[in-house]
């Protein structure tokens, strides 16, 4: 591989923090372990949080100004947060890593191991997660989902702990678009890339803010953000629903002229089908269409991706 890592580089270290207060302190207290014998900056994105997280933040950052805060007016997400970060980082590489403490810090070491071989991306895949069932079954079934209908295939088992090289990083600044999802965009570029394994710890202290309808949300704008697929499903839908629907009228007309009048007498039951059936795909597709739509209607709107509050040690 051409890569060369110079004999001192700056390691940047993105922590996007949403209502993590309690976290906070043993979270820096791992990094810092991690990092101090490297030439490093820790960046907390804070992602609209209502408790003291910031508080706790800066608490820490007075006494050591490699500690960073960027800080947003509201909630805009954590992609938006990750984003932040990129754009402010200033690391030779940059490791992005949750707040809960269920990714261990330690690997970072690996990560920047894997980097000094030549490799662009390096991710930390989970070979073993210690959560739910349900958060288990779902997250199983959300990176084959959406590799299924996905045009750039997503490496899976792999969530956002990972080390990017800042060529990597400049690329991910220049693209364009608004409505991101960062582990597709950092596939689809194709820089070299590997991975380590890891076992994933439960959650130090507090919920998981990915409930349900979050990860339902995610789901869509990875799918909608990487394939055409879900208009071209619903194409085929439609046209299986209109051979259908050709189908039953011949039938119905051989049974009205061909047939006794007594068989032309029908119950409910196949109307109703009929029509829910059909309103059901109608429904879908008017859904699948909207939701790229949606996508569309964002990036024509030109708004800020994030608004940021206030910064500490942040030049």
């Amino acid at each position: 591989m051409n890569h060369s890592v110079p004999p001192k580089f700056l390691l940047s270290i993105i922590i996007p923090v949403y209502n993590e207060e309690k976290n906070i302190e043993p979270l820096i207290k791992k990094l810092v372990a991690v990092s101090s014998q490297y030439s490093y900056e820790i960046l907390f994105i804070d992602d609209g949080s209502t408790d003291r997280t910031t508080d706790a933040i800066k608490k820490i950052a007075t006494t050591n100004h490699a500690i960073k805060l960027i800080s947003f007016t509201r909630n805009f997400g954590h992609q938006m947060a990750q984003t932040a970060g990129y754009e402010k980082a200033q690391g030779d590489c940059v490791v992005t890593i949750d707040a809960d403490l269920q990714d261990p810090p330690q690997l970072i070491d690996d990560l920047i191991e894997q980097w000094r071989k030549g490799f662009k991306i390096v991710y930390a895949r989970r070979e073993k997660r210690n959560d739910s069932w349900f958060k288990r079954c779902t997250a199983y079934f959300f990176y084959r989902v959406i590799n299924f209908l996905s045009d750039t295939p997503i490496p899976e088992d792999i969530g956002d702990f990972r080390l990017l090289d800042r060529s990597v990083v400049q690329f991910l600044n220049m693209l364009p678009e608004r409505s991101r999802f960062l582990r597709g965009l950092v596939a689809w570029a194709g820089f070299s890339s590997t991975h380590i394994s890891f076992i994933r710890s439960k959650r130090h202290t507090g919920q998981t803010h990915y409930p349900l309808t979050r990860m339902i949300n995610f789901a869509l704008d990875g799918i909608t953000s990487f394939s055409t697929k879900p208009l071209k499903l619903a194409s085929y839908a439609g046209f299986l629903t209109s051979t259908i629907g050709i189908i039953g009228i011949i039938y119905a007309l051989y049974r009205r002229f061909f047939l006794p009048h007594e068989y032309w007498v029908t119950g409910w039951t196949a109307l109703f089908v009929a029509v829910m059936f059909f309103g059901g795909i109608q429904l879908l597709t008017i859904g699948i269409i909207g939701e790229y739509i949606g996508k569309m209607y964002q990036e024509i709107q030109r708004r800020p991706q994030f608004l940021i509050k206030e910064t500490v040690n942040v030049s």
